[in-house]
């Protein structure tokens, strides 16, 4: 049976007057590039009615159109603009500007295969069900209670953070939670943020792009050099405490406790990051800095290295001091996160289903770590493998002397995008690459070390 073209699509054109007027106006909106190619039109039925004028105005119109080959009509598919755009001044599909590889090994994406699909259906269709009529309105900015109400239960179980439902804000992934908090200090009258050194770049950038001066700290085999933030301006330092970006190290227990220390000193915050904690292979992590003194600890996570980053959810655990600022400055950026997202979310984690996707993908990723390094091993004896194991990435320190970022582009050239650590500091520190594997099989990640290795 053919497939019902009639169903409503809407079409905004200049009321016409005649056949050549409807064939003018659709030919300039696909030069425009107001219809882009492959947008299906409406049928001519829909379309005569939108404007006013008689169906087989349009059917006249389309068949010009179509022979010009401005449009396309096949059976069953109804009327789209022609994918081939060869007339002059047509609009094109922009580029994809990002480059793609045979082999990806940036650090921090999960296994997107693995996402759980049907689980997450379900648990929108029934978060869906359970929603009331007021649900459905703006959200509250600091988040959907339900959910807030979870991950503080999660949490307090999985990295032993110590949090009320009231003390969870719910933002749009971690990004906004770092930008809304970059805005909050500058506006209480912070100059200065600290962050470890080497570090990810994006989250400097955005509190720079608040006025923030970034003041780099660096990081040695027990993490986070605490003593060396006494001598600086600075009240907030950024960390990395259970697996730190990139490095792969953990903040050791005497330094965690300095690192209090100072910020009850100086009157200041610590920002963790817990960005992948819950993926670790050999031991339990420890648990979060957040619980050894809530009231000078601003905690951050985000579904992104555990279901997906497309989902856009993240968390801050703020102390009552930072709180209101903080919904304040959220509700004036956006009004909320939306609910529907955060509904599922919630399902997901009361019914299980948020562990039961860690279990399995734990298991997956130590697999492929191991099998990583063991390749490793076998074709470069002297690259040395740095930090714990846990995490999505793991950093592979070069012999002394090479160029990581000369390596990454030569690498780039042949289809590998393997990240030189170098990208990741702003002093030199020692020639590495940042290779993440849970995105990768097995198969496919040996077949790119052969690949690093032969260039």
């Amino acid at each position: 049976m053919a497939a019902d073209w009639t169903t409503y699509r809407e079409l905004l054109l200049p009321a016409p007057h005649g056949r050549r007027a409807v064939e003018s106006e659709l030919r300039r909106a696909v030069r425009d590039g107001r219809l882009a190619p492959g947008t299906r039109l409406p049928s001519s039925r829909d379309l005569a009615a939108q404007l006013g004028v008689a169906r087989g105005t349009v059917t006249s119109a389309y068949a010009q159109l179509i022979g010009e080959g401005y449009l396309t009509a096949r059976r069953g598919s109804g009327t789209t603009v022609t994918d081939a755009c060869t007339w002059p001044g047509a609009a094109t599909a922009e580029p994809d500007p990002a480059p793609r590889f045979r082999y990806d090994l940036r650090p921090g994406v999960p296994a997107l295969s693995a996402f759980p699909r049907e689980e997450w259906s379900q648990a929108q269709r029934t978060a869906l069900a359970e929603l009331s009529t007021d649900d459905l309105g703006y959200p509250d900015p600091a988040g959907f209670a339900p959910l807030r109400r979870e991950l503080a239960d999660y949490l307090g179980r999985v990295r032993a953070v110590a949090a009320r439902p009231s003390e969870v804000v719910v933002t749009n992934g971690a990004a906004e939670g770092i930008s809304l908090l970059g805005r909050v200090l500058r506006a209480a009258g912070h100059r200065c943020v600290a962050v470890e050194e080497p570090s990810h770049p994006g989250g400097a950038e955005m509190l720079a792009s608040h006025g923030l001066e970034i003041h780099p700290v660096p990081v040695d085999d027990r993490g986070l050099r605490v003593d060396l933030l006494s001598g600086m301006d600075c009240r907030v330092v950024v960390v990395t405490a259970a697996h730190q970006f990139p490095l792969g190290v953990v903040l050791h227990p005497t330094r965690r406790h300095a690192l209090l220390e100072w910020a009850r000193a100086r009157d200041g915050l610590i920002v963790e990051d817990d960005y992948d904690a819950e993926h670790r292979y050999d031991r339990p992590a420890l648990g979060a800095v957040q619980a050894l003194d809530p009231s000078r600890v601003v905690y951050q996570g985000s579904t992104s290295k555990v279901l997906a980053p497309a989902l856009r959810l993240g968390w801050l655990v703020v102390p009552p001091a930072v709180r209101e600022d903080l919904v304040e400055r959220k509700r004036l950026d956006d009004l909320g996160t939306g609910t529907l997202h955060q509904a599922a979310f919630a399902r997901l984690l009361r019914a299980g289903g948020y562990d039961r996707h860690l279990r399995r993908t734990r298991q997956l990723y130590r697999a492929r770590r191991e099998r990583l390094l063991d390749v490793l091993r076998a074709a470069g004896p002297d690259w040395t493998p740095i930090g714990v194991a846990a995490g999505l990435h793991v950093v592979v320190r070069l012999p002394d002397g090479a160029d990581d970022l000369a390596l990454q582009d030569r690498l780039a050239r042949r289809g590998v995008n393997a990240p030189a650590l170098a990208n990741y500091a702003r002093t030199p520190t020692f020639p590495g690459l940042v290779l993440g594997y849970a995105a990768l099989t097995p198969d496919r990640l040996r077949e790119a070390v052969r690949v690093i290795a032969a260039s």
